[in-house]
């Protein structure tokens, strides 16, 4: 047997020991199966990896969620079970186009609309494809054991057969309508955007207090108040109990005399201001709302560009990011400014992929309705009946708060539960190139929904395109082969984890529940495991801008991938935010030298064992087995028993922490410092070379989900057993 080297060289070592694995072919499920290395009627375990945007490169959240899956992964595949790990990546079109498009107007000059939808396609699938290569060479590179012959994408074409039968099927039961909504508009890139995608940005705003009849009302937008007809107060508020419901009053307003009508409604905040406002429904959407409910009347003050229509009078045709100055003089002249307050906060909705700040407008899109009542068509669902009529909203709730899903950390379910409770119907359209264009064609008022173009002339299909959340609300069952019966559908759905940030649990993860049980009639996964968010050392969000961010890649070049992985998952528990530093990377490279300085003292130690013996077996020839390495076996034995629970709770960040310690600071700086002295006693000697080979072998395998690349180098380097196949597939010592 060839020494170890003297010290550990990841550099020198992962590349090699992640083509062992992939040549073994044992990331492939069905590859274990064929060579008898798990049973055919093996439990199974699946994954689907949340598909990072095919947009640039990882960061350190990604490289979070691939340490804390192929943990699992890991883990569950030493267990014997029937592992699958499903690779892909997301096209995220409105982040995908809005990154090609700032490329042409700094590198060219040009626009999407100068070059035209297909030669700009052309464009943004070769900016895919290179992003998508360079991802996959860093989820690779952090020693993801992902099944690659199973790689899919979102909008491949398996992927995209998935849309239209999705997008058909609600259609046609009357859950995907086209109508008039209020909906996020970006004037900057003229598209909808999802409320996933906006990012809300505090900043000061002047706060105007305007005169408004017998009323003040106070307003941070006063470009959009000139359709303003109705005052709106809580029906308790003592203050106007004068004023009834439906009540006309006739005052001054910018535009000239009006008649405002008094509406009575307990959404609003008695406290906030003087307890009175006046809405605006086409651009805000809890006017919208109130609007709603009290069948009133709408205008459109504000374009899709952002400058101002005719009701503005004067102002009509000035973009309203110059037009507030100019409002706020005429209505001091016309003695309806009370007051501004010019040190006010304000939160701005922005489009976190372009920037263009948020114009909410009614507009006719395509929605998902989550309210319709349908009869379910599945059976199997529990709790739920074939043919009981049910809606989306009912179901997200229901396998949620019956337990069928669990999310950890737990505290997660309320927040869950508040949003499905106010969840809005969805807006799938999106007045983009980049995406699936929605499987709908128009001729004269005749409208057909299919995959192809119906026969004949004079069909146009839709020109929007689909919110990439609509094909990564599939990705559970469509990454299995949906909706063809595919054995991998059969087998591995539900999956068992769906393990992302907890800051999209749900824009993501509902949507995915919504998908699932109405389209396949299963919940799309057993448990939600959230990871918080990588933040810098002080707490701060990682930001190009400010200059902190740590790349992965970097990390891993420096220090290793397995010193990267436990500087993710030590410390981090579910759900709350983890502080990282590139010295915290650096000390956990520490660790992986200590592991390999232990295994080269216990190799030195035990070149002379009787190596036929059995290592691991009970019964063993050896002579009995002193009080001394009974209670180091003993000791070892809790351990093993505590970290295999720990991670069944999917306690991570302690088993991680447990094994840390463990090999440390009882197996290095305890059973080894006090085995140098029986090892010299050749009555003690043999007993304790038996029992250092067998807790490092199964201290191997135990810290082998944590730190795959050292400890399959040592493995391999020491052939601790007989068995040939890598340390990536031996079993779980427990």
């Amino acid at each position: 047997m060839k020494e170890l080297a003297r010290a550990y060289n990841p550099q020198e070592t992962e590349n090699k020991i992640y083509k062992l694995w992939e040549k073994s072919g044992f990331f492939n499920p069905d590859v274990l199966v064929k060579k008898s290395i798990i049973k055919k009627t093996a439990k199974p375990f699946s994954i689907v990896l949340p598909p990072p945007n095919v947009t640039g490169t990882l960061h350190m959240g990604h490289a979070a969620m691939l340490a804390i899956e192929d943990i699992l992964i890991r883990y569950h595949r030493m267990r014997g079970e029937r592992t699958l790990w499903i690779p892909g990546t997301d096209h995220a079109s409105i982040a995908t186009e809005s990154k090609v498009e700032q490329i042409l107007i700094k590198k060219e000059d040009t626009t999407r609309h100068e070059l035209g939808r297909e030669e700009f396609l052309k464009r943004v699938h070769a900016f895919a494809k290179e992003s998508h290569d360079g991802i996959m060479h860093q989820v690779k590179k952090m020693g993801a054991s992902l099944d690659w012959s199973r790689e899919a994408y979102t909008l491949d074409e398996d992927r995209a057969l998935a849309v239209q039968t999705a997008f058909a099927k609600m259609y046609t039961e009357g859950l995907i309508y086209r109508g008039d909504r209020i909906v996020n508009w970006d004037p900057k890139m003229q598209t909808t955007v999802s409320d996933d995608e906006i990012e809300w940005k505090e900043q000061q705003t002047p706060f105007y207090y305007l005169k408004y009849g017998p009323f003040t009302i106070g307003s941070a937008r006063p470009e959009t108040k000139f359709g303003d007809k109705y005052v709106v107060m809580h029906p308790k508020d003592k203050r106007y109990t004068q004023y009834k419901q439906g009540e006309q009053i006739e005052l001054d307003w910018i535009g000239g005399r009006i008649t405002a009508t008094i509406i009575k409604d307990t959404s609003i905040d008695m406290d906030f201001g003087t307890g009175v406002m006046t809405i605006t429904p086409w651009h805000d959407k809890t006017d919208f709302d109130i609007a709603l409910r009290h069948n009133l009347d709408t205008e459109q003050i504000i374009d899709q560009k952002g400058k101002l229509l005719s009701v503005a009078g004067e102002f009509a045709g000035i973009h309203i990011k110059k037009v507030r100055p100019l409002l706020a003089r005429k209505l001091d002249a016309m003695g309806l400014l009370e007051k501004v307050d010019e040190n006010y906060t304000n939160r701005i909705a922005t489009n976190s992929r372009g920037g263009g700040v948020i114009e909410p407008q009614i507009m006719r899109q395509w929605f998902i309705d989550v309210e319709k009542e349908f009869p379910f068509p599945h059976a199997g669902l529990p709790g739920v009946e074939k043919g009981q009529s049910t809606t989306l909203k009912k179901l997200m709730l229901h396998v949620v708060k019956t337990k069928q899903i669990e999310i950890l950390p737990k505290r997660f379910e309320k927040t869950y539960f508040h949003w499905i409770e106010n969840l809005r119907d969805w807006c799938i359209s999106r007045q983009i190139w980049f995406g699936h264009q929605i499987p709908v064609w128009y001729k004269d008022k005749e409208i057909k929904v299919g995959a192809t173009s119906p026969t004949g002339e004079g069909w146009e299909q839709d020109p929007d395109t689909l919110d990439t959340w609509f094909s990564s609300g599939l990705w559970t069952f469509s990454t299995l082969g949906w909706p063809k019966k595919t054995k991998d559908l059969q087998t591995y759905h539900p999956t068992s984890v769906l393990e992302t940030g907890y800051d999209i649990l749900f824009f993501w993860v509902a949507r995915m529940i919504l998908m699932s049980t109405y389209l396949v009639g299963e919940i799309p996964f057993r448990t939600v495991y959230l990871h918080g968010l990588v933040r810098d050392e002080q707490g701060r969000k990682m930001s190009k801008s400010i200059g902190n961010v740590i790349d992965p890649l970097t990390m891993i070049e420096k220090y290793g991938a397995d010193a990267t992985r436990l500087s993710l998952i030590i410390g981090a528990a579910p759900g709350n935010d983890l502080k990282l530093s590139e010295d915290r990377v650096r000390g956990y490279r520490n660790f992986a030298n200590k592991l390999w300085n232990i295994a080269r003292f216990v190799q030195m130690s035990t070149q002379d064992f009787a190596r036929e013996s059995p290592l691991q077996s009970e019964g063993d020839s050896l002579a009995k087995l002193s009080k001394e390495d009974t209670k180091i076996l003993s000791d070892f034995t809790k351990i093993k028993k505590e970290v295999t629970k720990l991670i069944e709770e999917y306690r991570l960040a302690k088993a991680a922490e447990t094994l840390y310690h463990y090999t440390w600071h009882i197996f290095a700086d305890k059973v080894l410092e006090d085995s140098k002295k029986v090892l010299e006693d050749t009555k003690t000697k043999s007993s304790r070379q038996y029992i250092l080979l067998l807790v490092l072998g199964d201290l191997l395998l135990l810290l082998h989900p944590f730190t795959p690349f050292v400890t399959e180098e040592i493995y391999q380097q020491l052939l601790l057993t007989d068995n040939k196949d890598p340390l990536m597939v031996q079993k779980w010592p427990i």
